[in-house]
């Protein structure tokens, strides 16, 4: 059996026992979380349920592995000649989880 689930603006494909790298979660590490946003339901029988556009009372649920950060993404501009140069960077924020339930 496998979802497709909308976590933080993104679709993704996921079953029992996968361990994904999504967006940042306002969740505590060791905790459980429940997506709502299911698109797709596929059971071990083949059967497909899609949603228009989401399916109705089911859910994934996932535990909340770790918190972390990319690695940093600098950015340069310049305007040759103007003696303008900026650099600045960035840290992306992620959370790890790690899918434990699909409720259809």
């Amino acid at each position: 059996m496998f979802a497709v689930v909308s976590i933080a603006g993104f679709q993704e494909k996921v079953k029992v026992g996968d361990t994904l790298t999504v967006s940042s979660l306002d969740a505590e590490e060791k905790k459980k979380v429940t997506f709502g946003n299911v698109l797709m339901l596929v059971d071990d029988a083949g059967a497909v349920r899609i949603g228009s556009p989401f399916i109705e009372g089911a859910s994934v649920e996932a535990k909340v592995l770790a918190h972390g950060h990319d690695k940093k993404v600098r950015v340069f501009k310049m305007r040759r000649r103007k003696r303008y140069m900026r650099t600045r960077g960035h840290k992306q924020g992620h959370t790890k989880i790690e899918v434990t339930k699909i409720n259809a």
